[in-house]
């Protein structure tokens, strides 16, 4: 399973949108808009390409899918009014709502979601995201070309589609509501072609009307849409990179609202005009130090015990990271896990350093790669400090994004740091992906850990349709995992957003695509 959102490759900048508005006194600041701050430029809008926080976070807005996430995780309508799922977990109904319209003023049908889901297989679509439909019936013969359709993409009438898959597999509901799992309509795609991905068309509650790469995009409110209307004229994305720069637009009026970086959370935490508009949510992830198990010298299970036991996680979340997070137990979300852990690693240096000496790792030279980020950086350099004092040396390798991905894909460091988040509310997304022996590097399993027993729970988790059952093999996963060490499991982040006091009603939630942009509005006769 290829998540790239899931990995949240962007260490400790959260899988989440950054928001940021322009003030509303600017001569150029549209009516009713909403100003919203992006990081870096979406590198697509097309739903069966998009790897990125930011292009998913905006895709939400602009299309829709059969189903989706409310705000409690919970699996809800969309453009599927209903949907009914066979006894044995292989077919799945969805009833297709009447008089939805794409953009254009066409109707959505059952026919748009077969060619929307059969284009992600699509090898000449080049989509990374297969993995979310490789389960369904036929999906291998049609992507190896054996087959011109997919035989489990029913088409019952224009408003009943049935999905069938290969063998029950328990996420697959969830899984429908990422953005590679909206619809688009055949004829744009084909009218549009190379230019789909940045001229979109959908049928969610938002229009783009314009794209300025690294600069802005303009989405306008779609008067025909379906379900819950916004309460804006439109969304203004402006592309800033910088983080000082966004805050400083923000203290001057000229942010809605905006993440708070960890260099500027005190500051507004700490300032009472402020800290009462503060929101914060805790997040679906996981943030950890991983080690490559495949080669000397964390292919031996002791050594990377001690690494646990040799680093006060604790310390560092309350005072480096200023207690923005929850302690992790192991690699599933405390939200998302429906079992205790009982038996963890806690710091015993002590131990740590007996452990090393035992196994004649005194001395022993690691080498740590991180990203440049600052906040990255200055939680190596404390990790260097607690392995230093428990005998181990270790080289802080930085790099920039792109030599980081490649060269953690590629199992080049001895440790990296890491964060991955949910791509949809399941303990399987952050089982599978990291720990199956099937995922190495990119895929997501970065520290080669490879446990057969592993394998085969998870993969019976998968398949069991009884939830109890299910539950039982992912609690059986874990403690394992647990047991193994592969990861030094940290924490789990709590983030920080910031409001100015004219905007009502603005949520954040754990999971960017439940994010329709439909309940945020701007406060009458505000003075902004």
């Amino acid at each position: 399973m290829n998540s790239l959102i899931g990995d949240a490759f962007r260490t400790l900048i959260p899988a989440v949108l950054l928001v940021i508005a322009l003030s509303c006194s600017s001569s150029s600041r549209l009516e009713g808009h909403i100003y919203y701050r992006l990081n870096v430029n979406p590198s697509t809008l097309d739903p069966a390409l998009i790897t990125d926080v930011s292009g998913a976070s905006i895709a939400a807005k602009l299309f829709n899918g059969l189903v989706k996430l409310n705000g409690d995780l919970e699996v809800i309508p969309d453009i599927a009014e209903r949907w009914e799922v066979a006894k044995d977990g292989l077919k799945y109904r969805f009833f297709i709502r009447r008089g939805v319209t794409f953009h254009n003023g066409r109707k959505v049908n059952a026919m748009d979601f077969k060619f929307s889901f059969e284009r992600v297989l699509n090898p000449k679509t080049r989509s990374p995201n297969t993995w979310v439909f490789d389960r369904v019936q036929g999906a291998k013969k049609f992507i190896e070309g054996k087959d011109r359709e997919v035989s489990g993409f029913k088409i019952i009438n224009d408003y009943a589609f049935e999905i069938i898959l290969d063998r029950p597999f328990s996420p697959f509901l969830n899984m429908l509501t990422m953005t590679a799992a909206y619809v688009v309509p055949k004829e744009e795609v084909e009218r549009e072609g190379y230019d789909f991905p940045s001229e979109p068309v959908g049928s969610g509650p938002f229009i783009l009307k314009s794209w300025l790469p690294n600069r802005e995009l303009l989405l306008k409110v779609n008067d025909r849409y379906f379900d819950r209307k916004p309460l804006i004229r439109g969304i203004v994305y402006r592309i800033i990179p910088e983080d000082l720069t966004a805050i400083t637009e923000f203290e001057l009026g000229n942010i809605d609202v905006i993440y708070l970086p960890a260099s500027a959370y005190s500051t507004f935490k700490n300032d009472k005009s402020w800290s009462r508009n503060l929101i914060s949510f805790k997040g679906l992830n996981t943030y950890y130090l991983g080690m490559n198990t495949s080669r000397p010298p964390f292919d031996n299970i002791n050594l990377r015990r001690a690494i646990s036991l040799a680093i006060d996680r604790e310390k560092i979340l309350r005072t480096l990271y200023e207690g923005r997070g929850r302690l992790a137990a192991g690699p599933v979300p405390d939200l998302l896990r429906k079992w205790e852990i009982k038996e963890t690693l806690g710091y015993n240096p002590k131990e740590a350093k007996e452990i090393i000496k035992r196994e004649g790792a005194s001395g022993l030279k690691i080498n740590m790669h991180v990203t440049a980020d600052q906040e990255v950086v200055d939680l190596a350099e404390v990790v260097q400090s607690f392995l230093s004092e428990a005998g181990m040396n270790v080289n802080i390798k930085q790099l920039e994004w792109s030599a980081y991905k490649e060269s953690i894909n590629k199992g080049e460091p001895d440790m990296f740091w890491l964060s991955w988040w949910a791509d949809y509310p399941d303990a399987e997304n952050f089982l599978f992906p990291l720990f199956h022996s099937s995922n190495f590097g990119a895929a997501g399993n970065r520290t080669r850990y490879s446990n057969r027993e592993v394998d085969l729970l998870i993969e019976r988790g998968q398949h069991s349709i009884n939830e109890r059952e299910r539950n039982s093999y992912y609690k059986r996963a874990e403690e394992l995992i647990i047991r193994d060490t592969p990861w030094v499991f940290f924490w789990h982040r709590t983030d920080y957003l910031v409001r100015q006091p004219w905007i009502k009603d603005y949520t954040m939630y754990p999971i960017y695509t439940i994010d329709k942009g439909t309940e945020v509005g701007i406060k009458k006769g505000a003075d902004h």
